[in-house]
């Protein structure tokens, strides 16, 4: 389980108030464009990604169609299969049965949340460890655990490739990761916390009682709570690097946890909101897909 990334060549890009702009557009039509040499390289097998989408969210359906988009330029195929809302739990199971049991099929993502009703936990259980490249079941998560060889959940992974992209410190750093779901803050605490990254991490929460106690002396903050402009100027020590992962739909448009403008001329590095994590699960979603077609044996190491 690797999640290192090659560093920075040129001068990055800075904010207006002088912060190094951690730029995920950049750095996944990178990672894209080198996984398309990758699979030109080994001849243009084929690698396939697959997803399953139940129901008609709007923010899902466009979620889906930029990774299959990015999936075609890196020399991959697709496969979706979508089902209504009204979808059963058997339904859903068998969809997802049937891409498990399918050689074709190299990497399956099951887009969640499913609709109320469903048991998500039993969908997942389906997919094979090898083909989980989303890193989400109980495989795959004792995996990352023991330090095995699997696949690392893609934000937390493209939080990793962001940081070595622009060559931010970790080793004795201290860092705060907000948020403890399992699509993000427990895999990215373990991830930052392990031997060779090295660093110390506080897993805060929404039940945090001080929570800029707990902020104004990271090294590193990680907003994915998901409450808009939750990290202020309070919380970020002069130099911090900040890492938004934290969505929210306002008035104003998309927001991320940190409150970019009274930050970024504090910060010594902060990822915008959007255009920064979110570009990166999907290269690390993309990266997951090959090596799941290379743990499968239908492509050389």
């Amino acid at each position: 389980m690797t999640v290192s990334a090659d560093p920075i060549s040129t001068p990055p890009a800075r904010t207006p108030g002088g912060a190094i702009r951690m730029d995920g557009l950049v750095l996944r039509d990178e990672t894209v464009a080198r996984l398309r040499a990758e699979i030109d390289a080994l001849g243009n097998p084929h690698v396939c990604l697959a997803t399953v989408l139940v129901g008609d969210d709007k923010p899902s359906q466009v979620y889906v169609r930029s990774k299959h988009k990015k999936a075609a330029e890196a020399g991959m195929s697709s496969k979706h299969v979508e089902l209504p809302a009204t979808a059963s739990q058997a339904e859903v199971e068998a969809a997802v049965r049937d891409l498990a049991e399918d050689p074709d099929v190299h990497g399956i993502l099951v887009q969640l949340p499913l609709p109320n009703g469903l048991d998500e936990d039993a969908v997942l259980d389906l997919v094979p460890a090898e083909k989980d490249v989303d890193g989400l079941t109980i495989a795959s998560m004792g995996r990352l655990m023991r330090g095995r060889e699997g696949h690392i959940p893609c934000t937390p992974k493209g939080v990793m490739r962001l940081l070595d992209r622009y060559g931010i410190a970790t080793s004795g750093q201290t860092a705060v990761v907000i948020g403890r779901s399992l699509l993000v803050g427990l895999p990215l605490s373990v991830l930052l916390a392990r031997k060779g990254i090295d660093a110390t991490v506080t897993l805060a929460h929404s039940r945090t009682k001080d929570l800029v106690a707990a902020c104004r002396n990271a090294d590193i903050i990680v907003g994915a709570a998901g409450i808009a402009r939750l990290i202020t100027a309070e919380h970020v020590k002069p130099g911090a690097t900040l890492i938004d992962v934290g969505m929210s739909r306002t008035e104003a448009g998309i927001v991320g946890d940190i409150d970019f403008d009274a930050v970024e001329s504090i910060a010594g590095a902060i990822t915008p909101m959007p255009g920064g994590t979110g570009p990166m699960t999907i290269a690390c979603l993309l990266e997951n897909t090959l090596e799941a077609a290379r743990m499968l044996g239908a492509v050389r190491r």
